[in-house]
């Protein structure tokens, strides 16, 4: 039979987008264009290109569009001169915003018009290329046995992409969506496809079966194969073993989560049982990470911006050695026309739209002595914040994420008369802060630009090679989930997994150590419920703006909670006019407050997004979630 002569049923949520390749379309073919399955199998030159597709089913959250929405939480808000952005659908409790047909712009990187693997940034979404990739995936695996001409390795590294790639997409979309029918065969277009939607735990029990099988026949490195070898130094986005154990890992810890726990078992609570599992996925990635098996390793803090961007070192793909899984980059400078933009206020750049941290997110950052702030508005003599000094002694993240009050934002010359914008005003009243066009919380965020994005800096001059990509995991955030999970599973902050030698309270302190932050105070470690509650917050400053916050408040069942639906503002005095001459973290301010900007109203509906009506229409055993 020949491969285009097969009807190419792609699934398109819900399953089944058909693309049938019509008698006429077929006959018009020149004969060699016809490529047969023995052909396209035969080797794993010809298999491996035919896998290399599933590659570019991966979107770039970080540059889909010009500027960018991937933080839905508590944790940013957008200026109110546009209001197409996902993010701001959400705090209207509009999730049908995530769906092309709500959104006008096609400016998310959920959905898009087709499934396009194509190399271009603006056609990408994840919802109709996971479905298109598992398709691409399962066709792969039936024809597998075709793959004669090839080594025990060669075989290996395809069928290992093959079933990471068909896990990954599956977890994609069950964690926005809950449960849904796993395709794990080749759909005949001839066939009724009425399979139910799979309860969350179950679905992912045959995620974690590809992937496991995926990470018992990837290599940890691909240079150190013979396939790798010919293409030595350009494999680091190969799909390997680390990248497996990782969403293993991952994919476990949701299935154990209060919310997934609930949809599978009625239980608001952690499923003790899923989270050793999760945990024992993270030991394994671990042991290889630590023993040097693996290459992977936390970038020391001076550099901590490569996790996030690069700039002068020809576009190079941020991520280091720290980037455990990211996606093809699709033209260099492109993160210039938008998102190198978005976090500077139009006063000293020119864009209406900007994403600022909330208030109340920014108090998740502690102190340098490690411990939290109970209130910004009060002074608190155990941690020893004080709201006339509220930027003073913070956790060293804050410094290299944040941007407050009195900073000099701008190096080089600016005119005269703006001149008096070189230093960030952003108390009450002051010229930064605008609604419509600048930061509408006091505060300005810098983790994935630097501070010389700005019109007459240039920081993002095409001579300057700025580059900005988030990964979609990187290894901080093992340990963090690990933490987690240990917690979880154990009860207790000195657990550990047996496989490995940190317990949940020696991986948060590996994150701090990393940042120069104090370790989790003694008071916090004898009670699991306590410990947690900073193991969370952990995961709230590290992967801060990061695109992880949305989900883990919806997985922690905290997303229609106070205080989690409110963001606010911060709001203050300058004690003094500016002195320049002085450290601006030991300004003093009088008044400091948060104010409440947004309130968002979500009820119970809001934890799953929709699926699209037509998707829900196809067979009546694929059900809406429930209040959509």
């Amino acid at each position: 039979m020949k491969i285009f002569k097969k009807t190419a049923t792609i699934l398109a949520l819900g399953v089944i987008m058909l693309v049938v390749v019509s008698c006429k379309e077929y006959l018009d073919r020149e004969p060699e264009s016809i490529v047969s399955e023995e052909i396209a199998f035969k080797d794993f030159t010809n298999f491996q290109g035919y896998t290399e597709e599933l590659y570019n089913c991966i979107p770039d959250f970080t540059n889909r569009y010009w500027t960018n929405s991937w933080n839905w939480g508590e944790d940013e808000i957008q200026t109110t001169a546009n209001t197409f952005h996902f993010v701001v659908k959400v705090d209207n409790g509009d999730f049908w915003g995530w769906q092309r047909e709500f959104d006008g712009w096609g400016a998310g990187f959920m959905d898009n018009n087709g499934a396009n693997t194509n190399d271009d940034r603006f056609t990408k979404g994840l919802y109709p290329l996971a479905w298109y990739g598992i398709r691409k995936v399962n066709v792969g695996l039936a024809n597998i046995d075709l793959l004669k001409n090839a080594t025990d390795e060669e075989r290996n590294l395809i069928k290992g992409q093959l079933l990471f790639f068909r896990g990954w997409f599956h977890f994609m979309l069950i964690q926005y969506f809950g449960g849904l029918p796993y395709i794990d065969t080749v759909i005949p277009a001839d066939q009724v496809f009425n399979a139910p939607r799979l309860k969350y735990q179950e679905a992912a029990d045959k995620v974690a079966k590809d992937l496991r099988e995926a990470a018992d026949l990837l290599p940890i490195n691909w240079d150190n194969t013979t396939v790798g070898r010919r293409t030595l130094g350009k494999n680091e986005l190969r799909i390997n073993k680390i990248m497996a154990l990782g969403y293993l890992g991952k994919n476990y810890l949701w299935a154990a989560s209060p919310l997934m726990n609930f949809e599978s078992k009625g239980v608001k609570a952690y499923d003790v049982e899923y989270s050793k599992k999760a945990a024992a996925a993270f030991a394994e990635l671990l042991n290889l990470t630590e023993s040097g098996q693996a290459p992977h390793k936390l970038i020391p803090f001076e550099r901590y911006y490569t996790n996030f961007y690069t700039f002068g070192q020809q576009w190079l793909i941020p991520g280091g050695t720290e980037a455990i899984f990211r996606g093809p980059y699709w033209g260099a400078h492109s993160s210039t026309y938008g998102t190198a933009k978005q976090y500077t206020p139009s006063i000293i750049e020119g864009d209406n739209i900007v994403f600022s941290p909330t208030a109340n997110y920014v108090a998740y950052y502690g102190m340098a002595n490690g411990l939290p702030i109970p209130n910004t508005s009060q002074a608190d003599p155990v941690s020893g914040y004080d709201p006339q000094y509220p930027w003073r002694n913070r956790d060293p993240r804050f410094y290299n994420d944040i941007v407050f009050d009195g900073q000099k934002i701008v190096q080089g010359t600016m005119p005269a008369n703006l001149e008096s914008n070189r230093y960030t005003n952003l108390f009450t009243g002051g010229s930064f802060r605008d609604e419509r066009s600048g930061s509408r919380t006091g505060y300005l965020l810098y983790k994935f630009t630097p501070r010389t994005s700005n019109r007459f800096d240039q920081g993002y001059a095409y001579g300057q090679n700025l580059n900005i990509k988030l990964p979609y995991m990187r290894l901080a955030d093992i340990y963090l989930m690990y933490a987690e999970a240990i917690t979880a599973g154990y009860n207790s902050a000195n657990a550990k997994d047996p496989s490995f030698s940190k317990s949940a309270v020696d991986a948060i302190n590996v994150i701090r150590d990393r940042a120069g932050v104090g370790h989790v105070a003694a008071q916090f470690i004898g009670d699991p419920v306590e410990f947690m509650k900073e193991v969370r917050r952990e995961r709230a400053v590290e992967l801060s703006f990061e695109g992880h916050r949305f989900n883990d408040l919806r997985r922690w069942l905290l997303l229609i909670e106070q205080p989690y639906t409110l963001k606010t503002a911060a709001e203050f005095d300058r004690a003094a006019p500016l002195n320049t001459a002085l450290d601006p973290k030991l300004n003093r301010v009088v008044n400091y407050r948060e104010r409440v900007i947004l309130q968002r109203q979500f009820t119970q509906k809001h934890y799953w997004l929709p699926l699209k009506r037509a998707d829900v229409n196809i067979y009546p055993q694929f059900s809406q979630n429930p209040g959509w």
